[in-house]
């Protein structure tokens, strides 16, 4: 009897060894490469591998990048458990019938979802809320969501060229028949035009008698209006849809051949999206933009709360767009707007008061270099609020010797100018004030030449730190913080009262006396040399009430068209 009960026992042995042994059933191999998204060794291991991997590839490309895990959900091998892992921690599951035909899977397509007709597919769609805006300060819509034709030609067709920019000319003048055939030169596809808005595609009416050209609609991120440009919005669109892709809600379809549905694995009802809400003002933009469109040269203007650093417009003319964003990033010898920051220094080193008097020749010998005020002109001895006021390069070079070698470096980084500033949808660069190396240098400094560089954005950051009487933080989106390189700095309330009140007589008895109908206005004028010296920039940067500016006019040779622009933009919002 001992030895029937022990021979049981081996026999029972040897067969769950050879059990836990056995190789895995094509079920198991099958739901294995289903789960890698090996679809090829799946379909390999039905009785209908051109059918399977077919339409196993349809329906895991309608799932996009979903994760799959399958397995056998039963010990008869009858059954697959599929579970889909979404984007946004969503999942579905469901189980298929599953069976095995001479030593394969027998193919259905019932067992990828036992819902699915034949030639139909699994298909994962996000339900997305485009109708949200991004909006400007006060809640106004600066971009929204629109329908836009998108007008192609074929290169094929390249004698429509002149037809279509006919055609184009009145909603689009810069797009002509060279324009058109430079794109096409390369091409061997259809080459897209340009993109209407609505009204403009009405305006151009049908196109569908010129020879290979194609239109399509599709929905585009805008800004409200055609007129309302800015590189500010440039990098809003991102944030924009990182709001819309976390509201989203998404639906796992079934749809026949040609994606028409023909049932509903699971829906995931989404959220209202959150609002993308800047710091830019519609009607300050708005007016800066016909301020620079009004001068052919390169033409910027750029404006900051000094009460929040909220950005309130980024303006630059076509003829500056073709250079890029250089109202944020290009950098330009300040000139005389610079002697903000030498005063500061010399003011904070306690070297002079307003009142000191200072001379101001018309030209003056500093080691090997000469400076010369404009047209040399010569005041003899002023108080320094004069010489700052009628613009004095003499004075202000004669004071930069005496500053230590790091006193422009360190007052212009006070103001923001020269500070790395990592703004939430937008590139800036505020500009460079190297420590001098040398006695020229310094004196080269001081009037803003050199190797002193500053962008539009960094005087007009430099202003409205002076307005705050700290060093001001940029910020674009509300509520998402700037980094940025440096802590912000107190200025010092005399030294800001001091400049202030400079600034003031600048516009009524100094070089802006143009704008002295203004109220309250105060700024500082600037020519800028570069190059051979053959040219100059003009420069002027102020403030107005609670608006921060700098204005830049590219080649404009003096002041007087930055004070032009200036003047049209200010007189437009009323010292917002």
């Amino acid at each position: 009897m001992r030895r029937i009960v022990l021979a049981v026992v081996l026999a029972m042995t040897l067969t769950l060894a050879v059990a836990c042994g056995a190789d895995p059933s094509p079920t198991e191999r099958f739901a294995e490469a289903l789960s890698n998204r090996d679809l090829d060794a799946a379909a390999a291991l039905t009785d209908d591998p051109a059918a399977a991997r077919g339409a196993l590839t349809d329906s895991f490309d309608g799932m996009g990048g979903a994760k799959v895990e399958v397995t056998v959900a039963n010990d008869d091998g009858t059954e697959l458990s599929w579970k889909w892992s979404l984007p946004r921690s969503r999942s579905i599951e469901y189980s298929t019938a599953v069976s095995e035909t001479g030593g394969t899977v027998r193919w259905s397509l019932q067992s990828v979802h036992r819902d699915l007709k034949d030639g139909g597919r699994l298909l994962y769609t996000d339900d997305k809320t485009y109708d949200v805006p991004v909006a400007d300060r006060h809640n106004r819509p600066l971009l929204t969501w629109q329908e836009v034709t998108v007008v192609s030609l074929d290169p094929r067709s390249a004698e429509s060229a002149r037809s279509l920019a006919a055609k184009l000319e009145p909603v689009a003048p810069t797009i002509t028949e060279r324009s058109i055939r430079a794109d096409l030169k390369a091409a061997k596809a259809p080459v897209a035009v340009v993109a209407l808005r609505s009204a403009d595609a009405k305006k151009v009416g049908s196109l569908a008698r010129i020879a290979g050209v194609e239109t399509r609609t599709e929905g585009r991120l805008l800004t409200a209006s055609k007129s309302l440009r800015s590189p500010a919005v440039d990098g809003l669109e991102e944030k924009w849809r990182e709001s819309i892709d976390a509201a989203a809600g998404a639906t796992v379809l079934l749809v026949d051949g040609i994606g028409k549905p023909t049932g509903q694995v699971q829906r995931f009802v989404g959220t209202s999206p959150n609002p993308v809400e800047t710091t830019l003002d519609v009607q300050v933009q708005q007016a800066a933009n016909a301020a620079v469109a009004a001068e052919g040269r390169p033409a910027m203007v750029v404006a900051i709360r000094p009460s929040t650093g909220g950005i309130l417009a980024v303006a630059q003319n076509k003829a500056a767009d073709k250079q890029g964003p250089i109202a944020l990033t290009g950098l330009y010898p300040p000139g005389s707007t610079f002697k903000t920051i030498t005063t500061a220094a010399a003011l904070r080193a306690r070297m002079v008061e307003p009142d000191s008097t200072l001379r101001c020749p018309g030209k003056q010998r500093f080691g090997d270099r000469v400076i010369p005020n404009d047209d040399e002109f010569d005041l003899g001895t002023v108080p320094l609020h004069v010489a700052f006021a009628r613009s004095c390069n003499t004075t202000m070079a004669a004071l930069s010797t005496k500053l230590g070698d790091t006193a422009l470096t360190d007052t212009a980084r006070m103001f923001g100018l020269g500070v790395d500033y990592q703004i939430p949808g937008l590139t800036t660069i505020t500009g460079s004030v190297p420590a001098a190396q040398s006695a020229a240098q310094k004196v080269e400094s001081g009037i803003g030449q050199g190797q002193v560089t500053a962008s539009p954005f960094g005087m007009a950051l430099v202003e409205a730190s002076l307005a705050a009487r700290r060093t001001v933080t940029p910020t674009l989106i509300q509520g998402v913080g700037t980094g940025e390189n440096a802590q912000p700095q107190d200025i010092p309330a005399d030294v800001a009262s001091a400049l202030r009140s400079m600034m003031s007589e600048v516009v009524t008895a100094g070089t802006a006396t143009a704008l002295r109908d203004i109220p309250g206005l105060g700024g500082k004028t600037g020519t800028a040399e570069f190059g051979d010296d053959s040219g100059s920039h003009g420069w002027f940067a102020g403030i107005s009430g609670d608006l921060a500016f700098a204005t830049l006019v590219v080649g404009g040779g003096s002041s007087s068209p930055a004070l032009k622009v200036t003047g049209e933009f200010l007189r437009a919002v009323d010292g917002t």
